[in-house]
């Protein structure tokens, strides 16, 4: 039986009857299926914003409080260009660690279905292997900042300090069994963030590390910790949903908010050992300000945007913490 011919249809003559010209769907992927939404490109601000300013105080106010107690130690070696260099291996680290997050997070779908602001990587807005790379660049300012510092101190041993920061740097969220994922991030926070950020800033100017920088590397440890805990709060059920095991998934959360409060308080305990030794010292308090209501904030708000605003005010206070208690201590 004959097959009856199939009627060409002119597309120009479709258009006209339709009064339009038809359009093309758009996809959000080159040749991709008709209909996805169209993903925007970063732009500078995203970039910007991709390196979290909120955290940088985080690697400020070590560097202030470790300068501050180099200046104090008799015949210490102090210069200025030291105390940069210092505070730009901390801050580049703290970017390079930032981006590193966004990287490692973005490629295993951590951060699908997160509810804070949208990351470089998860949102499709920059490729992963460009995020790494600008990783990667900060980690190398950081390694060049503090091969610096060793060749005008020849500590050479420091070398190794160096390279096991930036290791566990990445590693928080980057390789096969990363650290973060098991509740240890707080741990490495507490070490490179506070510890050995200010005792080694005090050690490079002034060969040894005294109590005024070893309690004040644990001060600012603690406000690193508490700005890593208030951000795993916000995330606590996706990051539960993408198997990243934080210590706020571990331990709860009513538990977390507890023990955030803790850790923004405490350091304020520290200060009364420098308001014995150092008139000025008192003024510190005045970070309590900030602290203070982050605290509740964190005891008491349900919303996303609740916790962004106290992990905004951790950062304040860290910075004020650290930067008059540094101006303390050497004044």
């Amino acid at each position: 039986m004959a097959r009856p011919k199939q009627q060409r249809i002119d597309p120009r003559r479709t258009q006209a009857a339709v009064g339009k010209p038809t359009a093309k769907a758009k996809s959000g992927r080159p040749g991709g299926r008709p209909g996805a939404p169209v993903v925007r490109k970063a732009t500078l601000g995203d970039w910007i914003a991709a390196a979290r300013p909120l955290t940088l105080p985080l690697a400020v106010a070590p560097v202030a409080i470790g300068t501050g107690a180099a200046w104090v130690v008799p015949g210490g070696d102090w210069h200025w260009v030291r105390a940069l260099l210092c505070l730009a291996v901390a801050v580049a680290l703290q970017i390079g660690v930032n981006f590193a997050n966004d990287y490692s997070d973005g490629v295993r779908g951590t951060d699908r279905h997160r509810v804070g602001p949208a990351r470089l990587t998860a949102s499709g807005a920059a490729k992963p292997r460009a995020v790494l790379t600008v990783a990667l660049v900060f980690f190398a300012i950081a390694a060049v900042a503090g091969l610096a510092l060793v060749i005008r101190t020849q500590q050479w041993w420091l070398l190794a300090v160096g390279a096991v920061a930036i290791l566990a740097a990445y590693f928080y969220t980057g390789g096969k069994r990363p650290y973060g994922y098991y509740g240890l991030g707080e741990v490495f926070v507490f070490l490179f963030f506070g510890l050995v950020a200010t005792a080694g800033t005090t050690y490079v100017q002034a060969g040894i590390v005294n109590i005024e920088s070893w309690l004040g590397g644990v001060a600012a440890g603690l406000l690193a910790c508490a700005a890593l805990l208030i951000n795993n709060i916000r995330d606590r059920e996706q990051d539960e949903l993408a198997g990243k095991r934080t210590l706020t998934v571990l331990i709860g959360d009513k538990a977390s908010r507890i023990l955030f409060t803790a850790l923004m308080l405490v350091p304020f305990g520290i200060l009364v050992f420098y308001v014995t030794f150092y008139e000025n010292a008192y003024l510190a308090y005045f970070a309590l300000l900030a602290a203070a209501p982050a605290a509740l904030i964190a005891l008491m708000g349900q919303r996303p945007a609740d916790l962004v605003v106290a992990l905004r005010l951790v950062g304040v206070t860290s910075l004020v913490y650290g930067l008059v208690l540094g101006w303390a201590i050497a004044f």
